[in-house]
């Protein structure tokens, strides 16, 4: 398989391309970026090969991708650069994978389903941590049930942690503050609908006491329903600490009042992050909701019921590994099915885990990957396998 590293001297690209390179299913790669001198190094560093190739120049995009079989685009914020990179990669008939982490995008590059078809190219939207593993989470919660009425996924914010690459604001930081400014799709009785980002949110999670989350854009909210098409109801939660979601109400305040425009926002959340390492205490909590996570309520033979599914194990500490990790895991897959899909229509969540365990923290057993409880089950047991799983998790991330 030839592989296009589309934007891979960037932090989350660099990631995916040193996975893909040690695997022999890939037999050519080359680094592609912008930054040229940051491409070299890095194909330098790996045996690769590199070259200068700038996202907005659509036709040498086109041009580049024809000598590949997939392009695996890094290139964000995806709300700039999505739906033109993969118009691209379909008019040169190469496959294609990203970590579109923005909803309209994701809406738009659904759109191109008919023309990736006629091409034969296949496509996967948006195969990170969320979104990606945090749609299979949904998919396992699910099919605990006969019918799924809600979905709500969820991540820890304080998972988000990235990596200092000068003074501006990543396109991570970016992308956040654009999906905490304004209105955000979900699905509401059935249909797509617009509400305030950071609503606050209820989460009754089996085994665990009623966490809270707040509402951000991620296009899991949207998708999901193609996994379970009688949905009524989904959302995307983040989680995090009072301070932290004071935080982020705050910047949403002073962008709503027009005081700083998205990107200064991002310019002093990036700041602050600065000052805030990783620290996998703040993860995993007694009693608080897992990092990764996914709650389907509905009916089990009749019976109002919930699922809920939680990732254990994970490859790092920083957004990096746990994006670029499970992207590099699902391109090497190379699932085939000509259209533009999101993880829950062409990936197998069991397949997936397994493929992905051997690149996390202690190369876990697949069975340990995830952990599911259910409303059906006694209290007891439920908490007894979310304290050992995430205990676990916990332990190995020190």
């Amino acid at each position: 398989m030839r592989v296009l590293a589309l934007g891979g001297a960037g932090e989350m690209g660099r990631v995916a391309a040193r996975i893909m390179h040690g695997d022999d299913r890939v037999t050519a790669l080359t680094i592609a970026d912008r930054d040229e001198a940051a491409a070299r190094a890095l194909a330098t560093e790996l045996g690769a090969t590199a070259c200068r190739l700038d996202a907005t120049d659509g036709s040498a995009l086109t041009s580049a991708m024809r000598d590949f079989d997939l392009v695996v685009n890094t290139v964000g914020p995806y709300f700039r650069f999505g739906p033109p990179i993969l118009a691209a990669a379909i008019a040169a008939r190469c496959d294609y994978i990203d970590i579109c982490d923005d909803p309209q995008p994701t809406i738009d590059m659904l759109e191109l389903d008919a023309a990736a078809r006629a091409a034969g190219v296949t496509a996967l939207v948006g195969m990170g941590a969320s979104p990606g593993i945090a749609n299979l989470l949904a998919v396992l919660a699910g099919r605990e049930l006969d019918r799924v009425d809600s979905v709500v996924t969820g991540w820890n914010i304080h998972s988000a942690h990235t990596e200092p690459a000068g003074p501006g604001a990543t396109a991570a930081v970016v992308h956040g503050m654009r999906q905490i400014a304004g209105d955000i799709p979900v699905i509401r009785d059935g249909v797509r609908a617009q509400r305030p980002a950071l609503e606050r949110m209820r989460i009754d999670y089996p085994g665990l006491r009623t966490g809270e989350g707040r509402s951000f854009g991620h296009p899991e909210a949207i998708t999901v329903a193609r996994a379970f098409p009688e949905l009524r109801d989904a959302t995307t939660v983040v989680v995090g600490d009072r301070s932290t979601s004071a935080a982020l109400l705050a910047l949403r305040w002073v962008m709503g009042a027009r005081l700083l425009t998205l990107d200064q926002a991002a310019g002093v959340a990036a700041r602050v992050e600065r000052l805030l390492p990783a620290d996998p205490a703040k993860l995993i909590t007694a009693g608080g909701l897992p990092p990764l996570f996914a709650v389907a309520t509905g009916l089990r033979a009749g019976v109002a019921a919930t699922a809920a599914t939680a990732l254990c194990q994970v490859p790092g500490l920083t957004m990096a590994d746990n994006t670029g990790v499970p992207l590099a895991v699902a391109a090497l897959l190379r699932a085939k099915s000509p259209g533009v899909h999101t993880p829950e229509t062409l990936l197998d969540p069991r397949e997936f885990f397994t493929a992905f365990a051997p690149h996390c923290l202690g190369a876990p057993h697949p069975a340990a990957m995830t952990v599911t409880t259910r409303s059906w089950d006694t209290e007891e047991d439920n908490a007894a396998a979310l304290s050992s799983a995430l205990l676990t998790a916990l332990l190995t991330a020190r």
